[in-house]
């Protein structure tokens, strides 16, 4: 009996041994994991908070990471959920990093838009696409808005002559110059086209065009443009024509007369885009709202804009989908 018990002692003292040799050998490991999130947690913030020093040199891969820069909020998510499971404190204090980083550049977007004061213009801003099947009713639902500008792009002479009939009793002023074009509820005066084409493109092509809008608060400077398209490749983003556009365009505005400017248009890029800072330098951009606007099928990215500059775009939001690939945006528009 007392060699049982000698033996059932040992037994117990080994298995309590065992255990804790697991539970030893288990500790590393879950640290180790931990460290490898919170430093993943850190690169991310890293990336977001200094994006502009991202190299653009090779594919444009600043510029490629900039279009999509809220999206890395979904990675931050992703940490945050695995330093759950791992239940690492360590991870889980550093992901708070980016997530200060995140919150800091994009959470005022969040926020409600205030309401609407007095000195305030609505706008609409819609590539309407040269394979719209249905022109009469994509003027239908961009009426609905109740703006009073709307800015098209992609006007081609088939469907030209529908969008100018079906808009023509609530905006009976407008101007189109080659594929863009303003409607407007006030008159329009000083109408001209903008040259942004950059070199390199055949002569033919314009995408810009620039009107006075004397408004009850006096005299704008509306400018419709549509940047060259860019496209993603294995070689990365191809966005070199859109950027001698934006800088062109950018010189146009920064030539103009008139103090208050506000821009439409089809930029062919998010605000955070390094490219269009010939643009975003010298506008305001919306203080509220995402609005990706393309594609229209699964919306990633806003790439139609409005811009002005003494004045403040308050909130911008989507409007339901058209015929075309990309969705109409409305913003608000309240003048200093």
């Amino acid at each position: 009996m007392a060699n049982q018990q000698v033996d059932k002692g040992k037994t117990s003292v080994t298995g309590e041994a065992g255990e804790a040799g697991k539970v030893s050998a288990r500790a590393p490991g879950g640290g180790a994991r931990g460290r490898v999130l919170a430093a993943l947690a850190v690169v991310l913030a890293g990336v977001m908070a200094f994006h502009r020093g991202v190299p653009n040199a090779v594919g444009r891969v600043g510029s490629l990471l900039e279009s999509f820069l809220p999206w890395v909020g979904v990675l931050v998510l992703l940490l945050f959920v695995a330093a759950l499971v791992r239940r690492s404190a360590v991870a889980l204090v550093a992901v708070l990093v980016p997530v200060g980083v995140w919150v800091h550049l994009f959470g005022g977007l969040l926020l409600p838009g205030a309401e609407g004061g007095g000195r305030e213009l609505v706008v609409v801003q819609h590539n309407v696409s040269d394979e719209n099947g249905d022109p009469a009713a994509t003027a239908r639902a961009l009426i609905e808005a109740g703006a009073d500008l709307v800015a098209l792009e992609e006007l081609v002479v088939p469907q030209l002559p529908v969008y100018e009939k079906a808009l023509a009793a609530d905006y009976p002023h407008h101007v189109v110059r080659g594929t863009v074009g303003l409607w407007s509820k006030y008159p329009l005066s000083g109408e001209r086209l903008v040259d942004i084409k950059p070199p390199g493109i055949a002569e033919g092509w314009s995408r810009g065009v620039r009107a006075v809008v004397d408004s009850p608060y006096g005299d704008i400077a509306a400018y419709v443009a549509h940047l060259p398209s860019v496209r993603v490749g294995a070689g990365g983003l191809t966005s070199e024509r859109r950027d001698e556009s934006a800088e062109l365009l950018g010189r146009a505005i920064a030539a103009e007369s008139v103090d208050t400017v506000i821009l439409l248009g089809d930029l062919n890029g998010a605000v955070e885009d390094r490219g269009l800072a010939p643009l975003t330098s010298r506008l305001n951009v919306a203080e509220r709202g995402f609005a990706f606007s393309f594609p229209a099928s699964l919306p990633l990215a806003r790439i139609d804009q409005v811009m002005a500059r003494s004045a403040t775009v308050g909130h911008i939001r989507t409007l339901p989908a058209t015929g075309s690939d990309h969705l109409p945006v409305a913003a608000r528009v309240t003048l200093g």
